[in-house]
């Protein structure tokens, strides 16, 4: 079937404002997403810029906002779009746009690394590995699911109207780590979250659940962290 692609498109070396533009492409319901992309600017427009590396839904470069949702192109399913013969591609929200579907991340991983997202462990290193129960890894298992696509981040409306925010993946990331039984720094990470700009601007929308692509039920996890601070405080 034939399928319009309407695209964001802006180049500010040489567009003033962001515009859109159609193009139209061959496709079969089982294609993704990327494929489109792909015909276009493989066969109609070389100019097309956006990110894609793995294909396989792994390496979350490729999140784009189709038809008005967040989500990874190489994983949506034409068919299972729910406006099929007309698809608008815009990128991520809430991100500076760098040239076209593709956006500065560097505010994303900033907020990323203010959350140490990495093992803190006061103890000398063992002979071979760090261990913990079955039961313990269970606890932070969904949360080591995230790709870092910033497809929840982008989509919350928190994040939206406060730049500063964390955001989702961020507070995610900071999880993993509190809820570690290997590692020694959740009260130094609760402290950093403890603040009008962190876990407390989350307003549990939901937002972040219904886009991620890893299907994480990251508001769970960012209400723990709210009861983990306020048993802290008690």
């Amino acid at each position: 079937m034939k399928i319009k692609l309407k695209l964001f498109r802006y180049n500010p070396e040489t567009d003033t404002t962001p515009h859109y533009q159609t193009y139209e492409v061959e496709a079969d319901p089982k294609e993704k997403v990327l494929d489109l992309l792909h015909k276009v600017k493989w066969e109609q427009d070389g100019t097309l810029a956006f990110r894609r590396s793995c294909a396989h839904g792994i390496c979350g470069s490729c999140a784009m906002t189709v038809n008005g949702e967040n989500l990874l192109t190489c994983e949506a399913l034409i068919g299972n779009l729910k406006k099929q013969r007309t698809i608008t591609i815009e990128p991520i929200p809430s991100l500076p746009v760098i040239k076209d579907l593709v956006v500065d991340m560097e505010s994303f991983y900033q907020k990323y690394t203010v959350i140490k997202p990495y093992l803190i462990n006061n103890t000398p290193p063992p002979p071979t590995e760090r261990l913990q129960s079955v039961q313990e890894q269970r606890i932070i298992d969904e949360s080591t699911w995230c790709i870092m696509c910033g497809a929840c981040s982008t989509s919350c409306p928190s994040n939206w109207s406060n730049p500063d925010f964390l955001g989702p993946a961020a507070l995610l990331k900071a999880y993993r780590f509190i809820f570690d039984s290997r590692d020694d720094g959740a009260d130094e990470r609760l402290s950093i979250l403890d603040h009008g700009d962190g876990i407390w601007r989350c307003r549990t929308i939901f937002n972040c659940v219904e886009a991620c692509p890893k299907e994480i039920d990251i508001t769970y996890h960012l209400s723990q962290l709210k009861k983990a601070i306020v048993t802290r405080e008690i």
